[in-house]
């Protein structure tokens, strides 16, 4: 009946969704292992969230809400360009290795190869991954503009960079990776922005 309260968490049954989604992705997370995952039979899963593909673009949110918020955290409180680099990707590694979640990133690793009648998921996830390359590079373009940058600093070039630093973060931690080694990394790869400064306050 339309008034009867539902008999689960849907906060919750999101969670694990995600959970499951960022293990094994799109296509490998079957209906089956969202019912095991879940604990809902596929019809009650289908009654609150309308279909997997529903299901797993609002577990994507639930993601970038919270635990991909990194970026827009750093952007938000950094009040330098290399500053917001470096705590942009030392932030990712805090996350893509944590011990009680699945290791990398959600947005990079869910879908990079789907069947044909998938293309939708896939562009939906490039999207989003072109919009952390976007907030980067404008990022660095105000570094420019405020002097911090020296003029001549190709913003795209260095936002291509450092969003391919920021997805291979994600590759090699969900490969097994220690974080030790990946912020070592991180050193390495902002020497790139550093050779880039003005030298001015």
């Amino acid at each position: 009946m339309a008034g009867r309260p539902r008999e689960f968490d849907r906060d919750q049954a999101l969670e694990k969704a995600r959970d499951a989604f960022w293990t094994r992705g799109y296509e490998g997370t079957s209906m089956a292992d969202l019912v095991s995952a879940l604990g809902l039979a596929s019809p009650r899963i289908y009654a609150a969230f309308g279909s997997k593909e529903n299901l797993f673009r609002e577990a994507v949110v639930l993601y970038e809400t919270r635990e991909g918020s990194f970026a827009t955290r750093a952007l938000a409180e950094e009040p330098t360009a290399r500053r917001f680099v470096e705590r942009l990707l030392r932030d990712a590694i805090e996350v893509y290795t944590r011990p009680d979640l699945p290791r990398g990133c959600m947005v990079v690793s869910a879908a990079t190869n789907c069947a044909v009648e998938n293309d939708g998921v896939l562009r939906w996830l490039a999207e989003r991954r072109r919009a952390r390359n976007t907030l980067i590079v404008e990022r660095l373009r105000k570094g420019i503009r405020d002097g911090e940058l020296k003029p001549d600093t190709g913003p795209e070039v260095l936002g291509d960079y450092y969003t391919t630093v920021l997805f291979g973060l994600s590759v090699q931690a969900r490969d097994g990776v220690p974080k030790e080694r990946l912020h070592a990394l991180v050193t390495v790869a902002m020497q790139v922005l550093d050779a880039r400064l003005s030298g001015k306050p």
